[in-house]
């Protein structure tokens, strides 16, 4: 049996998705999702769901993560719905509580121990000194000071736990 969160509506609220009240399921946004026509996402489910407070459902839910977050839905709301934003609100509230798929950790968990989503391999190192470019690219991997200022913002946030 399926248990409404009523408070669930304040903390999407919180996390910054209160517009999801607005959504009168008219359904224009699961038409013209790219993402539902390769996958089983039903954006409109998903906003449904938030509205009746069904966050153990979200939040455990393959589909939170199937939105590739172009704004198609957003562009073509009747009622201007900010439904991309309500789904990252969506996210926030289940990555911290634990629930992140492995590739979205690997990636974050790159972003924390190299400042960069993809470490740098070898045979792009080679790539770019053969065209005369430092080896290492003009990000925070070659600045000592502002990847240690980037960690200690990781550390300020908790992001540094919620890739552990």
């Amino acid at each position: 049996m399926v248990t409404p969160n009523p408070e669930f509506s304040k903390e999407i609220a919180a996390a910054g998705g209160e517009e999801v009240k607005m959504c009168f399921q008219c359904g224009t946004c699961t038409a013209g999702c790219p993402s539902g026509r390769q996958t089983s996402y039903r954006v409109r489910k998903l906003m449904r769901m938030a509205q009746l407070g069904l966050k153990e459902e979200i939040i455990n839910s393959d589909e939170l993560w199937e939105c590739s977050t172009c704004y198609t839905c957003v562009e073509r709301c009747p009622r201007q719905v900010p439904i991309v934003d309500i789904v990252i609100s969506l996210r926030n509230i289940a990555v911290a509580e634990g629930h992140m798929f492995d590739a979205h950790k690997k990636t974050a968990s790159n972003l924390a121990a190299y400042g960069h989503t993809v470490p740098v391999q070898d045979k792009i190192s080679a790539l770019r000194a053969d065209l005369g470019l430092p080896e290492i690219p003009p990000t925070l991997l070659s600045n000592e000071n502002a990847m240690a200022d980037f960690s200690k913002i990781l550390k300020a946030t908790g992001f540094d736990k919620i890739v552990e």
